[in-house]
């Protein structure tokens, strides 16, 4: 994760770490699938992630969307899905 001020977010890189990549997976909703095609940070009381990403409905012939799915790592506890957003 490259660090930056508290409380701005980091450019959008398409370099995803492994800490990055862990995150999202454990906290990834079903019935869609997101391909992270990239991520930003911003430190704050834990660190906030956007990641930009592929969405695929999982049924025949369904259309690609293209997705923010932010997610929060507080410093203590678990990481959650705080929003997803259609671009």
């Amino acid at each position: 994760m490259e660090t930056g001020r508290t409380g701005g977010w980091t450019p959008y890189s398409t370099t995803i770490s492994k800490e990055a990549m862990d995150l999202f997976n454990k906290t990834k909703p079903i019935g869609v699938n997101y391909t992270p095609l990239a991520v930003a940070t911003q430190v704050v009381n834990g660190t906030n992630y956007r990641f930009f990403c592929n969405a695929h409905v999982v049924y025949p012939d369904a259309p690609n969307d293209a997705v923010i799915t932010q997610i929060y790592q507080p410093l203590n506890g678990e990481a959650h899905i705080t929003s997803i957003t259609k671009v």
